[in-house]
């Protein structure tokens, strides 16, 4: 019988740890839960039939998951259980971290025979619910198919390269949601500055060349609606921009064009605050055209 440890329940780890709590109970497992705010780990458990752990529970589980804020929430987390971990328990790491992370963590971890795995994850909260989030995993090939049983809550899981790669295709994913987001604000505020309905250019749009993600869901869902729910913050973001910026240094690319997209999502993140939505960087384009996108 498998237990597996889920660590940190926000918006996406929630639902996630939900997935895990199901394929525990169909296939005689146990899926434990651990939070910072330890009323959100009861409330799990009271929704989904996971249970509470301890530090020293968590420790001593076969399989360990965490999706935190950051990598350096991760590093926290690992201080807090590397003197319990058990030898051959296999770390699985969710978080949106940094690629340099991932191999200073995995290492760490191997000290206590303990495997790490960066293994970002890709389809919002929408996708965590549902359980068709796509997982990006870095780690040795082996080590990346004995993970695959334990992530229930993806549709579709790659294998994307050696140890800190699944970091390194998450943040160039979440700059490229951030340049798509951006182009298509600025071009919708100049049609609805020309007094063009915004939602019939979205129609056409999304019918044609210029659609995506951000045209397709994001600006109709959330900015026309005016609604912004905060499902993945503006600081998040801007922290993953920076990170996918690392990456083209350490590649010793050329990005220009990632390049002002990071110092355009830091002034809007200066501007309109870091706990907002990610969506909400398009009030600072509105800003600066003085009308807003609807």
């Amino acid at each position: 019988m498998t237990t597996t440890a889920f660590i940190g329940l926000g918006a996406m780890g929630y639902p996630m740890a939900a997935h895990l709590s199901r394929h525990a109970a169909e296939h005689g497992g146990a899926a434990l839960v651990w939070n910072r705010t330890a009323s959100k780990a009861h409330k799990h458990a009271a929704e989904h039939g996971s249970r509470v752990a301890s530090l020293s529970e968590l420790a001593q589980a076969d399989v360990i998951l965490s999706c935190l804020p950051t990598s350096a929430s991760v590093d926290e987390m690992i201080g807090r259980l590397e003197g319990q971990l058990r030898p051959g328990t296999l770390w699985i790491d969710c978080t949106s971290g940094h690629p340099d992370a991932a191999r200073t963590q995995r290492a760490r971890l191997a000290a206590h025979g303990v495997r790490f795995l960066d293994a970002p994850v890709s389809g919002g909260t929408s996708g965590a619910q549902q359980g068709t989030l796509t997982v990006m995993l870095g780690g040795p090939a082996d080590e990346v198919e004995e993970a695959r049983a334990a992530l229930p809550f993806a549709a579709k899981v790659v294998h994307v390269g050696d140890t800190g790669a699944g970091f390194a295709v998450k943040a160039i994913n979440n700059v490229l949601l951030a340049v798509n987001l951006w182009a298509a604000g600025e071009g919708l505020a100049a049609l609805a500055g020309l007094g063009v309905n915004v939602s019939a250019a979205l129609d056409v749009i999304n019918t044609s060349s210029g659609r995506s993600n951000a045209t397709e869901n994001l600006i109709p869902q959330r900015v026309v609606t005016r609604q912004f729910p905060v499902t993945f913050t503006l600081g998040l973001l801007a922290k993953d921009i920076g990170i996918a910026l690392d990456v083209v240094h350490a590649a010793k690319g050329s990005a220009p064009v990632l390049a002002q997209t990071g110092a355009l999502y830091d002034a809007a993140a200066r501007n309109v605050g870091t706990d907002v939505d990610h969506t909400a960087a398009l009030q600072f384009v509105e800003r600066m055209n003085a009308r807003e996108i609807r």
